[in-house]
């Protein structure tokens, strides 16, 4: 098995082309991959779609905002679509009130499982969640012990930005906290799982195999923060 290690953010996603599918992975700030999408902003691809929890805010945060209010995401999906104070009107509100930027609301619950779906090759599951609600129209509904459910088919994605507290060599990864919300589904459902490390990464057969979170296979570039570049 070859080294994940990739030199820095930019030749991490020099190759996204415009109209990739990204996930990013994020929980009300905590663990948002901040370098690679500060690296995706200079690197200027367009027309992107965005999957992620929430869809950035207004306080000057590196985070899925950011591509948003420069144009560079034309259709997100997330389960937070308003923002948490209505007088602040954050760039995703602007753009999509003005038609510039389509968006799917998704139940958060509903979201996890259907990228945790995509990242286990299931082709769809049954869920009584938004059943009878305008997210359920035109979606195949179906009686089960007398309850309604939805059915909700998997995400999956071009490439998912993830954020790790380590990493070995291989890419075999741990999470902190709230980082094990989106990023571990996520480096499952995506083609290509990109992903910025906290700590200096480690070598080969230093994690111990019962405290990976996720194992490299489903990683393929791993790049390390540098201590100047540790956004929180």
């Amino acid at each position: 098995m070859k080294s994940k290690l990739v030199p820095t953010f930019d030749a991490a996603v020099k190759d996204i082309q415009d109209g990739a599918t990204i996930m990013f992975g994020d929980f009300g700030g905590l663990g948002a991959p901040q370098n690679l999408i500060a690296a995706l902003h200079r690197q200027g691809a367009t027309g992107l779609t965005g999957i992620s929890n929430e869809h950035g805010g207004t306080d000057g945060r590196v985070d899925v905002g950011t591509l948003i209010e420069a144009g560079r995401i034309s259709r997100m999906v997330c389960s937070i679509t308003a923002p948490t104070h209505p007088s602040r009107v954050t760039p995703f509100v602007r753009l999509y009130n003005s038609g510039c930027l389509e968006a799917e609301l998704v139940p958060q619950g509903t979201l996890a499982e259907r990228i945790r779906a995509g990242g286990a090759g299931i082709g769809g599951f049954f869920t009584p969640t938004a059943a009878g609600t305008e997210i359920a129209r035109e979606k195949e509904t179906r009686e089960i012990g007398g309850r309604k459910y939805v059915l909700e088919l998997p995400l999956r994605a071009d490439y998912a930005f993830i954020r790790a507290w380590q990493s070995d060599a291989y890419g075999n990864l741990r999470f902190r906290l709230a980082q094990r919300n989106f990023n571990p589904i996520m480096a499952m459902a995506a083609r290509v799982t990109l992903v910025e490390v906290e700590n200096p990464v480690l070598p080969a057969g230093a994690l111990d195999p019962d405290d990976i979170h996720v194992p490299g296979v489903y990683v393929d570039r791993v790049v390390e923060i540098p201590p100047d570049k540790l956004y929180i």
